[in-house]
């Protein structure tokens, strides 16, 4: 017969609770092995998944039991809480954020606020495999069902999210659940699109210090401009390599020995553009000109006029028309993907990647190719993935991949390799090859690119041209 609810989690406190103190001492952490450690961390992780699973249905019980029809008869307000969520925060401690996550989370559970189709989610957030936070980021990246898109489809979806949670983060999680809904929803890109559009605002607030406050909410297309922007005025200043010509570098040497943080250097430098409006010459404060927005399409969607095309480093689509409209204004430049997945091949003509080339590794990788870094193109350096002095390595996009300095770093410093590896379809994955010292079977491990274009563009065109 099943424990009652209060026991078993009393014996799990206990269980917790009662942990050798001896075990989690300095001295005793530090004699854990590498793989000891992470293996406590992957437990301790899954254990708190299921704490929170257990939590959130509670709190969803304190919402059921503190429904609107119940006023003042209510749990909440029988104990002066206005809302369900408020006596969640207060019982816990919690924020009021994560008392909120764990009401809807628990809502969601017990009161089958979920649609069929997304029923399996149920099963791995109770199991501990899925955090209530995946929950959400599924639920919500996925969306809901239209006349273009089917409950069948998005079932299909969140099995295959199933399939990967392992190996996503929440965040990554709720991209790719984002990105598997515009793939089955091509049609409603646009009006995705517009709806971003809509929501842009720019809002000012005066502090009572004297200080102002402006917040800024960017559709993708904004974001583009502004985001290469402030990277290329920050870069310098916070670590990463400048890719520029001999002229610039003694700016660049200048924004680095400046006593201004990244923060106020890049305050200062949109104020500076602001004020000079069209007549700015930005080169003097960026280096290099105007902004640089790339669109990305893949040459049979342009050709065809279908599918969707992507703005280098934004994770959201953008629709034909508009890629078209960008690239006729001439405001953007146009990069097409091949079937290879390669945007350019220029041979073994010279030692350096060329401008071009960049152009090309920034837009198919989208930063640093190696797995969990965020760093951007501006951060990153061109490797050749053979050694071009020693073993004829090819100045060639296919065999380059963009890597942020540490990465770089550690690859020629550490016997790292990185390998090209030619997939059935005629794709390119890249491979990081550990050596022997980290796992001596050398297992690889993916690269895979940030970039839209080349991880869904690509795929969801050769899926159009299939069907």
């Amino acid at each position: 017969m099943p424990r009652p609810l209060l026991a078993s989690l009393a014996d799990a406190h206990r269980a917790l609770a009662t942990i050798d103190d001896v075990a989690i001492t300095d001295e005793a952490l530090a004699a854990l092995t590498d793989d000891a450690v992470l293996e406590a961390l992957d437990r301790a992780a899954a254990v708190r998944r299921l704490v929170d699973a257990r939590s959130a249905l509670l709190a969803g019980e304190v919402a059921r039991r503190s429904a609107p029809h119940l006023a003042h008869s209510g749990l909440a307000q029988r104990h002066g809480h206005r809302t369900p969520e408020e006596l969640v925060r207060v019982t816990t401690g919690s924020s009021r954020h994560d008392a909120r996550v764990a009401v809807r989370a628990g809502a969601v559970l017990i009161e089958e606020g979920l649609p069929e189709w997304a029923q399996a989610l149920v099963a791995p957030v109770t199991r501990g495999e899925l955090s209530t936070a995946g929950l959400e980021a599924i639920r919500s990246g996925l969306g809901n069902i239209s006349e273009t898109v089917s409950a069948d489809a998005l079932a299909s979806a969140v099995g295959a999210l199933l399939a990967d949670i392992g190996a996503l983060d929440v965040d990554r999680l709720f991209r790719r659940a984002r990105q598997l809904r515009d793939d089955l929803d091509v049609a409603g890109i646009a009006d995705r699109e517009r709806g971003r559009r809509d929501a842009r605002s720019l809002r000012v607030f005066r502090s009572s210090d004297g200080m102002t406050r402006a917040t800024w909410v960017l559709d993708p297309e904004s974001a583009a401009v502004v985001t290469d922007l402030y990277d290329r005025a920050t870069s310098p200043r916070r670590g990463g390599p400048s890719f520029l010509s001999p002229r610039d570098a003694e700016l660049v040497e200048r924004m680095r020995a400046d006593d201004r943080t990244p923060e106020q250097y890049a305050s200062d430098t949109f104020l500076e553009l602001l004020r000079a409006g069209a007549d700015a010459d930005s080169r003097a404060l960026l280096s290099s000109g105007a902004p640089s927005v790339r669109v990305v399409v893949t040459a049979s969607d342009l050709s065809a006029g279908t599918g969707a095309a992507h703005l280098e480093g934004q994770p959201d689509p953008i629709s034909l028309p508009t890629a078209q409209r960008l690239i006729c204004a001439g405001t953007q430049t146009a990069v097409l993907i091949a079937s290879t997945g390669q945007p350019l091949d220029v041979g073994r003509s010279q030692r350096l990647f060329t401008a071009r080339q960049r152009v090309a590794l920034s837009v198919r990788d989208g930063g640093c190719r190696w797995a969990g870094c965020e760093r951007p193109p501006s951060w990153c350096e061109a490797h050749h993935i053979d050694p071009w002095g020693s073993h004829n390595g090819r100045t060639d996009v296919a065999d380059g991949v963009l890597l942020c300095r540490h990465h770089h770093l550690l690859v020629h410093n550490n016997g790292w390799k990185v390998e090209r590896h030619r997939r059935p379809d005629g794709i390119d994955d890249y491979r990081a090859i550990p050596p022997a010292s980290i796992d001596p079977q050398r297992r690889p491990i993916p690269m895979p690119a940030r970039a839209e274009p080349v991880r869904q563009v690509l795929p969801a065109a050769r899926r159009r041209s299939a069907a």
